[in-house]
């Protein structure tokens, strides 16, 4: 009986730590994008202060947010 809640313990101790691996790389993953994302708008305000069109900078911030967020605005929109 010890010898199986030994077993039990340590299969779901390694379970336990499986996943938090895989939430950590996940974490990272996440925060990576969020940093890509930022960089994007970054460069948006950039080309607005440039005095560049509206329209050539929301393409540019569409062009390089492809497949980082959703929506028109990469994932975030405001009033104007």
């Amino acid at each position: 009986m010890q010898k199986q809640l030994l077993a039990l313990v340590i299969i779901a101790s390694a379970a336990t730590l499986s996943i938090a691996a895989e939430s950590d790389k996940e974490r990272k993953e996440d925060i990576a994008k969020h940093r890509a994302i930022a960089a994007a708008h970054e460069a948006a305000a950039k080309c607005l202060e440039a005095g560049k069109k509206e329209e050539v900078c929301i393409k540019e911030l569409q062009d390089s947010c492809k497949g980082l967020a959703i929506g028109k605005f990469c994932g975030m929109k405001h009033q104007h």
